[in-house]
Order: C-alpha cells, then structure tokens, then sequence
C-alpha cells in the first residue's frame, strides 16, 4: 500500500515540475523565435513581399490603349458609331450539306460569321474592354483591347488558327435563301505580343439586289492576359496594310500601359 507524500515532498515536487516546464517554455520560445526568423528571412518568403502585383487591365488602361487616328496612315477617321456596326453579309446560316465528311467543322464556320458580325472573335473579355473605329470612304477599321481568361484566350487563338482548313470555303444562306460564297485563308501578322493569328476572309453574294464582295483582314493578338483585335476592309476591299499598322501602333500602346505608362498621342497629322 503507497503513502502519500508528505507536504514538503510534495511542494518540492511542484517545484521541479514548475522549473522543468519554465525551461521547456523558454526553448520552445527560442527555437520558435529562430524558426520564425529563419522563415522572413527566406528567399521565397523574401520574393513574395517583394513580388510586384500582377497587373490588371482597367477600363481607363483599355480606353488609353485605343489607337487614334493619327496612329493611322491615310484619310481615315474616327467615328462614334463602331460599336452598332455589323456588315449584313455576314449575316446567315452555314450550309451543312458543305461538310459532307467534317460536319462539326459546319459550328466553326458559323461561329465565325458570328463573331465577325458581333465584334467578339476571342470571345467575352473577362475583366475591362474598349473599342472605337475608323472609316475611309466604303471601307471599315475596328479596334480592340480586352482583358481576356488566359486559358480562353489561349484556345481563341487556336481556334482562328484552325479556321483557314476547317473552313477554306463554304455556303452560308441567308433569310431569303440567298446565298453566299465564303472563303478563309491565313493573312500575316506583325510579329508583336506573345501570340498571334491573322485571317482574310472573303464573302461573295448580294446587297440590295446587287452583287457584292465583302473582303476582310483580321488580326488577334495575345500581350500578357490582354489581347487586341483589328478588323478591317469592307465592299471596296481589304485594308491589310492599315491592319498591319494598328496592330504595330497598338501593341506598343498596350505595353506601355501594361508598363504603368500613359501612351503618347500619335504623331500630329499634316492639315
């Protein structure tokens, strides 16, 4: 049978235990302390504090990133009006009975008429876009920035790549059973941004009762999660060469503001 220790032995007992504990505390203390140092003083600790935000487009940095007109070559100038614009001959339903091996290549092809025509060939931008757009004579230029879903972006991209041979050519009818010869071929790009994809697309049939061919040159390009996109041409004819310079112009706006930067007004046009 134990006996229970006498008060004095059980005082000193608490002594030691109370001591013991103190010391474990103070090492713990330490060793947390050194942890916690050794911890902020990391490199990877070091590079989050001092890693920059990553950037994101607003709508003043897309508005600023528009090209002017003076960022053009020739008569061409700006209008209120481009983002109601939308070229009837792109208005129709593909023919399916084109794809007589390939009928899923028949949705591509439509949803490139569409995307012409509702000015959204990378799809829905996910955060800030602008727009604005220039006319000469019978011809159109549209003008593009947009923050973009990087994986969306990426597959919108390889989308229009596919579309000279998924859609080389092909019918599209329109409500009154007309129809339209459509034809898709690659176009170059300037070699600006981190990806990019250029199409000339030609559309032949009728408007107002008389034959009609709609020649376009589009461009996409990827800078960062942000894209520009340059539609041009119209009834007279396609506008490659006016493409290639917003694109040039443009580009090199889009960095700047990227850069934190206010982009400098084109250069002053002669009177």
């Amino acid at each position: 049978m134990s006996r229970r220790p006498s008060r004095p032995a059980r005082v000193l007992a608490s002594a030691v235990s109370l001591g013991a504990l103190l010391a474990l505390t103070a090492c713990s203390s330490d060793g947390g302390s050194a942890a916690a140092s050794d911890a902020t003083g990391s490199p990877l600790a070091e590079a989050a504090r001092t890693s920059p935000t990553p950037f994101r487009l607003t709508e003043a940095g897309a508005k600023a990133a528009l090209i002017t007109e003076t960022n053009l070559e020739g008569d061409w100038n700006q209008v209120r009006t481009a983002a109601s614009w939308g070229d009837t001959l792109l208005v129709g339903k593909v023919d399916v009975a084109d794809f007589l091996t390939a009928k899923a290549d028949a949705a591509d092809c439509q949803r490139l008429l569409d995307s012409l025509y509702d000015d959204d060939l990378l799809g829905k931008p996910s955060g800030a876009s602008a727009l604005t757009g220039f006319e000469e004579g019978d011809s159109r230029l549209l003008y593009q920035v947009a923050a973009y879903n990087p994986v969306r972006l990426s597959a919108a991209l390889g989308w229009l790549k596919s579309l000279p041979v998924k859609c080389d050519q092909f019918t599209a009818i329109d409500s009154k059973g007309g129809k339209r010869t459509v034809q898709v071929t690659t176009s170059s790009v300037p070699s600006q941004g981190d990806a990019r994809q250029g199409l000339h697309v030609v559309v032949q049939g009728t408007s107002n009762g008389e034959p009609a061919t709609l020649t376009l040159d589009v461009a996409a390009v990827r800078i960062g999660n942000d894209a520009i996109t340059v539609t041009s041409g119209g009834l007279a004819g396609g506008q490659h060469a006016s493409m290639e310079l917003a694109v040039r112009e443009g580009a090199q706006r889009l960095k700047e503001v990227q850069a934190g930067k206010t982009p400098a007004p084109g250069p002053a046009r002669n009177g």
